[in-house]
């Protein structure tokens, strides 16, 4: 493993700060779950083993604190700091002589296991660290990891990886390479072999992917969590050993999720496990947030602007959808057509109150681990191009701060604004204390046909190769870069003729009136149901026009009463698509919609309509028309 084998290097924790509404959606997240769990969920409070109590002592501690770490660093907020700094200090304090840190050694007992030591959450505290030593520099971190990896290096093969750890076994690999390059430290390349050897081989999954059907049993390598971080494993692997076959096993893995598991906002089913194209089914919030993670590395290592798309379309659809707009309620699982949100059993592995908004509803991972998800993709917005230029991830708004040109001579700051993806146009003003020569590469979006770039006025003719388009040039203070990238509304065509709309990186719904009903009330986070109170059964025509109307971005803008894009389109009732299972049915595939009135419906984007449509029949589809020749 080379100290640089990757298209991009990720600039630290804190070098990007969150802008307009993205800073807000931050500062919705700091004042909801995140800023305010540890006093209203005991499975991180006061007696979590992370901070020395003798209560929870796993996974939900760390899963807390990889969110919490970074969104208290990025909105500079001194409490968040304070509160965050606690279970630093604890586990640095932790480590004993032989290198273990943390809780008392848990062993795991699984029926699929022996009795033996898990290694799994240690592997999400050391990426907490990493981040925390970006943000701070504190000294502390290097040593405390060199001593935690011989530690580690002197019982693995004894106690080997097994279970999540076996299944999750890259995140372990991402903090051996990162102090790799800060230390090249060549018994860390022993110890990164030995640890991939006892990871599941992901990159066999995903080349060569057999799971083409819904999944109705328990298996390591269809968990959705497990799929979703696991996509990367190729990516890391790759890092490590430059092999050949990781390329293509992440693309052809990627491929494979969306054709035989894909859902409209961007993930692939999993409501648990791998659970097929039905827009009912669920996907988990756990693996929303770790395949966000998943994109953020493989652009790093592969430098494509395929991973970028994906990455934005998860982020501005899926996720804020599993969440209220107030960060006090989340979801398990949400669906794509999601009718009703209530007390039901479902066609999912997991229990009755999976798709409940609430604290906690049927698992506590999510409620620990759905904080990283805002705060990570902030920080790999932009990255280095290893070359003294910088690429852009994603044109969500920031101010990026780093030293550029051939030996970094030079300190730039980048200012992106526009309100990206509510807007089509994106503003980058540069500030430099010296002119530079560097490269800035622009991600253009696979759904973008007409990109134009102007600087200072000047239009430039874009090349672009794998998604991204290079401008190499001598840049000044003052410089002001315009990239507009026109968003065409269309349909993606998915099973039984069923249509989802998209403009840009946002994925559009019919939003249902929602009743929210309180189902337990709390101290500050309560769950729950959420009943209709409008109709649902419509679908599209298919040669339906869409009008574009644009409004202020709100605080919240993933909000459908205050949505900052809408879409008219025209549709009709179709009467015949009923429940099945407390769920919308299949959209027909060929839908009666005879004597209905074609209706206008107001289409808002994804992720703030909680109850929606975003999957519909499509009416006068030109097979639908056969049918009636």
């Amino acid at each position: 493993m080379s100290k640089r084998n990757t298209a991009f290097e990720a600039l630290p924790l804190g070098a990007i700060k969150p802008e307009q509404w993205l800073r807000d959606q931050l500062r919705i997240q700091a004042d909801g779950l995140t800023g305010h769990l540890e006093e209203h969920w005991a499975d991180v409070g006061p007696g979590n083993g992370w901070i020395g109590g003798k209560g929870e002592s796993w996974e939900r501690g760390p899963y807390y604190l990889d969110g919490l770490l970074p969104l208290a660093y990025l909105l500079e907020d001194e409490r968040l700091i304070a509160k965050a700094q606690r279970w630093i200090e604890w586990s640095l304090a932790s480590q004993r002589e032989d290198g273990a840190f943390g809780p008392d050694i848990i062993e795991t007992v699984n029926e699929d296991l022996d009795k033996t030591q898990d290694w799994w959450h240690y592997m999400i505290m050391l990426k907490v660290l990493t981040q925390y030593e970006e943000a701070t520099g504190d000294e502390r971190i290097v040593p405390f990891l060199t001593s935690y990896f011989r530690y580690v290096r002197g019982r693995i093969e004894e106690q080997p990886l097994r279970g999540w750890a076996e299944a999750r076994g890259m995140e372990m690999l991402l903090t051996i390479q990162w102090l790799y390059r800060k230390t090249g430290d060549e018994q860390l390349l022993q110890l990164a072999s030995i640890v991939q050897s006892q990871t599941t081989n992901w990159t066999d999954v995903f080349h060569d992917f057999p799971f083409w059907r819904k999944v109705e049993r328990w298996d390591w390598k269809t968990h959705v969590v497990n799929v979703a971080m696991g996509i990367k494993a190729p990516g890391v692997l790759y890092e490590q050993t430059g092999d050949s076959r990781a390329h293509a096993a992440v693309h052809r893995g990627i491929d494979s999720l969306m054709t035989y598991h894909g859902q409209a906002h961007g993930m692939f089913s999993g409501d648990e496990w791998l659970s097929g194209t039905h827009p009912s089914q669920g996907v988990e919030l756990c693996a929303v947030v770790e395949y966000m993670f998943s994109m953020e590395k493989l652009t790093r290592v592969f430098g494509e602007g395929r991973f970028g798309d994906i990455l934005e379309q998860v982020a501005f659809n899926a996720l804020p959808a599993a969440v209220s707009s107030d960060w006090t309620s989340h979801q398990y699982d949400q669906q794509v057509n999601q009718i009703v949100c209530n007390v039901a059993t479902r066609e999912w592995s997991n229990n009755e109150e999976a798709n409940l908004f609430g604290l906690e509803p049927h698992f506590g991972c999510c409620t620990a681990n759905m904080h990283q998800g805002w705060p990570k993709l902030v920080s790999h917005l932009w990255m280095k191009d290893g070359e003294g230029g910088l690429a852009a991830v994603s044109y969500a708004p920031c101010t990026v701060t780093t030293q550029v040109g051939a030996d970094e001579q030079a300190r730039a700051t980048l200012k992106v604004s526009g309100n990206y993806p509510f807007r089509d146009t994106v503003d980058i003003e540069l500030a430099l204390d010296e002119s530079a020569e560097f490269a800035i590469s622009l991600r253009i979006p696979g759904w973008c046909e007409q990109p134009t770039v102007k600087v200072n006025g000047e239009e430039f003719a874009l090349a672009i190769e794998k998604g991204y388009a290079k401008l190499c040039r001598e840049w000044s203070d003052g410089d002001r870069l315009t990239l507009r990238m026109p968003m065409k509304v269309k349909t993606v065509t998915r099973n039984l003729l069923a249509v989802s709309v998209e403009r840009g990186p946002l994925v559009y719904a019919l939003p249902i009136r929602e009743n929210w009903h309180l189902l337990q009330q709390r101290e500050k986070f309560h769950d729950w149901e959420i009943y209709p109170g409008s109709p649902w059964k419509y679908g599209l025509l298919a040669d339906s026009e869409y009008e574009v109307s644009l409004e202020d971005v709100a605080y919240q803008p993933f909000d459908a009463q205050h949505s900052p894009v809408r879409l008219k389109a025209k549709g009709q009732l179709v009467r015949e698509w009923r429940m099945e299972g407390n769920n919308a049915g299949t959209p027909p595939m060929h839908p009666n919609a005879d004597d209905q009135p074609v209706v206008d419906l107001e289409l808002v984007p994804y992720g703030g309509a909680k109850l929606r449509i975003g999957e519909f029949p499509t009416i006068g589809h030109p097979l639908e028309a056969r049918k009636h020749m």
